[in-house]
């Protein structure tokens, strides 16, 4: 147990980082009164773009300056954390679905926009295993991650696939569930699965590159994955740099950015 638990420490998927956040928060909260809170841009992030995320606050902080703290997670979680006042600045889902209800909710400063396009992909550490979904349904597979459906829009991404490609009877007994796409990074990368259901944008982070093997899926057999962002309306929301966090996001040299890790930015907002 202890090495498993070495193991993902030392993964580029430790969430550490999130779990010291909220906990700052709940201090924060409690001791608001006497406690000054870090003077940074906070921005929620669905856990497909985590390592995009680290390049795109790096270079927005060089073009202005304002320093960000990035927090990841299902997309369905931190709706629900905004939707309950947590205090994000900006969100960036993994779906327009969540967005949109924020912003029905009246937790959002305009309508939610697409910035980008992901795609699934299937991927193993194992060397003896082929990332093709005929091999889902051997007997050599027997462990399967997958992304909670009801909170991951990737899970449901990739459930949509197993039902078009006739496969979801055929294995939905070896399918492991995990919060976020991170946490199926984890099963993945530390071989408690066989294969995996990921983001094409996870193993195209330099961090990844060349670890395992994977294959992009059909993007005919699920919904497109149009990817949301809005300005969450809060109480003292850093609304001036969360505007300059929004539009550099859409910009060309963020589009880049988001091109170099899978994504697709030519068809925002069509």
């Amino acid at each position: 147990m202890i090495r498993a638990i070495e193991h993902f420490r030392n993964s580029p998927f430790w969430p550490g980082r999130n779990i010291w956040y909220a906990i700052a928060f709940i201090i924060s909260s409690l001791f608001a009164c006497n406690t000054k809170i870090e003077d940074k841009l906070t921005i929620a992030a669905a856990a497909n773009v985590q390592f995009a995320m680290d390049t795109l606050a790096a270079l927005f902080e060089e073009e202005t300056g304002i320093k960000t703290n990035i927090i990841t997670g299902s997309s369905g979680k931190l709706t629900a954390q905004i939707l309950q006042g947590a205090p994000y600045d900006l969100f960036l889902s993994a779906d327009m679905k969540y967005p949109e209800e924020i912003h029905k909710n009246g937790k959002a400063f305009g309508k939610p926009v697409v910035y980008a396009y992901g795609s699934l992909i299937l991927w193993t550490q194992k060397d003896d295993i082929i990332p093709d979904p005929s091999s889902l349904s051997s007997e050599q597979i027997r462990r399967i991650a997958i992304a909670n459906p009801k909170t991951a829009p990737y899970g449901i991404a990739a459930i949509e696939f197993l039902n078009n490609m006739n496969l979801i009877d055929k294995v939905k007994s070896k399918l492991v569930f995990g919060e976020s796409i991170s946490q199926v990074n984890q099963f993945i990368y530390s071989k408690s699965a066989d294969i995996g259901f990921s983001a094409e944008s996870v193993v195209l982070a330099s961090e990844l590159r060349n670890r395992g093997k994977w294959t992009r899926l059909d993007p005919d057999k699920y919904a497109p994955l149009k990817q949301g962002l809005i300005i969450v309306d809060r109480e003292n929301i850093k609304k001036e740099e969360a505007d300059k966090f929004f539009k550099f996001i859409l910009s060309d040299r963020a589009k880049k950015v988001l091109s170099q890790f899978g994504y697709k930015t030519q068809f925002l907002n069509e």
